[in-house]
């Protein structure tokens, strides 16, 4: 602002002395032509002197002048070129500003999207876990007679598979009282436990094996001659998807139960496998 002010100076200064040397240039032909008008007579030695130092002087007087006028201008035009080029610095920030302005505002649309992916993942993998979960809620127990009744079972000229009819839990549906049935869901390891129950018999013990798939796993026997017998077993079974496990009396045996429910049958699973 001050280099405006000092150029706006020198230009009225320069005017101010154009206009000056213009009307004394005006009024010096004037004088001269007046006097030759006159007196046709030349001019005085004196007045020669006093001219000459007049028109000396106004050259000098306009030769400061325009040496002053140059110099502001060129300060003017230096500071002209100066902000120019501060300005296309600033236009180039500007510029840069904006390109990283778009770039982040690209790079926030792309992780609030992946953010997006990601919570739907989230969502559809907690659904699966459930799922999962769901699927591997296995257990089950029973026992052999329903509540109020009691009864001797057997023997038998043939082996039995037996129906343990009186449920107390079966997550997960694996079991079927009908049948008597255990029938895995998936591949893991799953424990079982079953147990037996009779009045003293001599001749007639009591003994049920646990099945798995048609072939005999684990033995419980009771024999004794007088009072009752009982005995229980459990294992850990792998089973592949449609496995069966179930518990038969053998031939020949014979057991009983009441509303105690001395004869159960139970399992769970313990992990799945891949």
């Amino acid at each position: 602002m001050k280099g405006w002010l000092c150029t706006l100076l020198l230009l009225e200064t320069f005017v101010f002395v154009v206009q000056q040397q213009v009307n004394g240039g005006r009024g010096e032909n004037e004088i001269s032509q007046h006097l030759s008008n006159d007196d046709r007579r030349p001019n005085p030695p004196q007045t020669d002197t006093l001219r000459d130092e007049a028109s000396t002087n106004s050259q000098q007087d306009c030769h400061l002048s325009f040496s002053d006028i140059h110099a502001a201008l060129r300060e003017l035009t230096a500071t002209v070129t100066e902000q120019k080029a501060n300005i296309r610095a600033l236009e180039t920030r500007l510029r840069n500003a904006e390109n990283t302005a778009e770039q982040q505002a690209v790079i926030l649309k792309e992780l609030n999207k992946k953010n997006d992916e990601v919570s739907n993942l989230n969502r559809s993998q907690v659904e699966e876990l459930r799922k999962e979960n769901r699927d591997r809620e296995i257990a089950f127990s029973a026992a052999l007679f329903q509540p109020g009744k009691g009864a001797t079972v057997g023997p038998f000229t043939t082996e039995i598979t037996l129906t343990y009819r009186n449920v107390f839990t079966n997550i997960g549906n694996a079991y079927n009282p009908t049948t008597g049935i255990f029938t895995a869901p998936l591949k893991g390891a799953n424990m079982f436990n079953f147990s037996v129950y009779g009045h003293w018999n001599p001749s007639n013990p009591s003994t049920v094996s646990i099945v798995k798939n048609g072939e005999k796993v684990v033995v419980a026997h009771g024999h004794q001659d007088q009072y009752a017998v009982n005995s229980s077993k459990g294992v850990v079974l792998i089973l592949e998807v449609g496995d069966v496990v179930y518990v038969r009396l053998w031939s020949g045996r014979k057991i009983y139960d009441n509303e105690h429910n001395h004869i159960t049958f139970s399992g769970y699973l313990l992990f799945p496998l891949r």
